[in-house]
Parts: C-alpha cells; sequence; structure tokens
C-alpha cells in the first residue's frame, strides 16, 4: 500500500484507492464533499453541518471529541480523516491501532493547503484539489491588495469564542493568522493559544473591536448587546466563526467574507 506523511509527521499506509472514509473534522468533510467524495464518505461527525445534505444522511459517529469506537469499527474504514486539535489523542490512539489515521495539524493558511493537496493525493483527487488550492492563493492574493489598498487606522481586536468563562485566541492558532491576514492585530497574539480573559482586562487592553464568533461557543444579538452595555468603549461585532476556523474548502470564500466585514468596520469608524 501507498504510505503518506501526516502533518505529525507519521507514516501512514492507505489503500491505494480508499473507498471506505470517515472523517472526524467538520472543516475537512467539507473539502471531501468539494473534492466529489460523495459515493466514498461513509461516516461524519454531528458536527460536520456542510454539506446540508451529507449531514441529513451520512452515519454520524458521535462529536470530534467523543466518537463512536464501536460504530467506526463496524464501518471497517479504509481511511480515517483527523485533526490534532479536534480529535483527542485518546481515541484517535485506539483507532490507530485498526485503520490508517492521517492526521492534520493546520496553524496557518500553508498548513492548510498541504493538507488539502495531501487529502487529494490520497483520494486521488490531485486536479481538484490543486484547482482549489490556486483558487485560494488568488483570493487571498485580492484580500491582501484590498488590504494594503483599504487598511483599517483601527485595528485591535479580541476575538471570543466562549463565554463563562471569556475565551479569545493567542498564538499559533489558525484563527490568529486569518486575523493577521487582515492585518488586524489580535491582543492576546503573545499568549497562550486559548487564554481565558475579563471583562476588566478587556477594558484595560485598548481594544478598538471585539469580534463574537459564532462557534464553538454561538454568541448572539442578546450577548453583542450585553457587551455592549458592559464595554460602551468597543466596538462588538458578531462573526461568522466558520469563516475564521474552518481551513478546508471554505478557504476559497473567506477572503470575499473578510473583505465585507472590513468595509463594514471602516464604515462605521
Amino acid at each position: 500500500m501507498p504510505v503518506y506523511i501526516d502533518q505529525l509527521n507519521r507514516f501512514v499506509e492507505v489503500p491505494a484507492f480508499p473507498k471506505r472514509i470517515v472523517s472526524l473534522v467538520p472543516s475537512q468533510t467539507e473539502l471531501l464533499f468539494d473534492l466529489g467524495l460523495e459515493d466514498r464518505v461513509i461516516g461524519i461527525t454531528k458536527f460536520c453541518i456542510h454539506p446540508n445534505k451529507w449531514y441529513r444522511n451520512k452515519q454520524h459517529i458521535g462529536g470530534t471529541k467523543d466518537i463512536n469506537i464501536e460504530l467506526i469499527n463496524s464501518l471497517q474504514p479504509d481511511l480515517i480523516l483527523a485533526n490534532k486539535e479536534e480529535n483527542t489523542k485518546e481515541g484517535l490512539t485506539i483507532l490507530m491501532k485498526k485503520f490508517p489515521v492521517w492526521i492534520s495539524d493546520i496553524k496557518n493558511l500553508d498548513d492548510a493547503t498541504s493538507m488539502i493537496k495531501e487529502i487529494g493525493s490520497i483520494t486521488n483527487t490531485t486536479l481538484k484539489s490543486t484547482d482549489l488550492n490556486n483558487e485560494i492563493y488568488k483570493n487571498f492574493n485580492l484580500l491582501s491588495n484590498f488590504m494594503s489598498k483599504d487598511r483599517l487606522i483601527k485595528n485591535r481586536v479580541a476575538y471570543l469564542i466562549w463565554q463563562q468563562p471569556f475565551i479569545s485566541i493567542g498564538e499559533d492558532t489558525f484563527i490568529c493568522e486569518m486575523l493577521k491576514s487582515c492585518l488586524l492585530h489580535p491582543v492576546f497574539e503573545q499568549k497562550n493559544r486559548y487564554p481565558q480573559t475579563t471583562i476588566e482586562e478587556l477594558k484595560a487592553l485598548n481594544i478598538d473591536f471585539l469580534f463574537l464568533s459564532s462557534e464553538p461557543f454561538p454568541f448572539k444579538e442578546k450577548h453583542k448587546f450585553a457587551l455592549e452595555e458592559l464595554l460602551p468603549e468597543i466596538e462588538v461585532v458578531l462573526v461568522d466563526g466558520e469563516f475564521f476556523s474552518w481551513y478546508g474548502s471554505r478557504l476559497i470564500n473567506a477572503p470575499s467574507y473578510f473583505q465585507t466585514l472590513l468595509s463594514q468596520l471602516k464604515n462605521r469608524n
């Protein structure tokens, strides 16, 4: 069998034409759809909401952190696609003993496009994966050109992914890199990956924007209003977390979303 190196530098033997694929990562599930692998994906997680028809019709094998090992065993996959951060080491270790498990580790755009390239190679969809990557880089270059001409003067941002406690994003995270691609300055960039914070700290950090992500905690208008009351000097903005944190084929449309968002922020200021 062909041997591939995953993003943890593990050697993984995978059949030359995997036909029974299980995806444990929502953004990689969407990638498999865009690579045209409808008939070869047999299991996804309950958080793999895109595409909707797969969410409705494919076998769910639990969540990203609480995968159903027995159900996966019964499916007898010939390839499992996982991620270092989104899945647990314990669960993946069990699966590795029986099945080929290819694990991604995504911290920036190059990691993401490398993952897309490798999955294209493993699944014999190299032409499609190459086209996806070309489109992604083209659109991020367009974003860069836009930012160079129309960059925000105010750019200090805190990005919240959770409340009670409030949790933001720090160094070495994909979200941080996406913010920086917009020439925004993440105020917790020098802290650990997911630092906790408080209203008092946010007040003291001279923040221009507070982004409330739609995932993993589903921030809504009511949360925005509550934080505006507590932080009247900061502009509080609801953002689509999928464009900041999904590192598969959704990256094609992320630059367009970022450009629209940045234009709205500039117009408000």
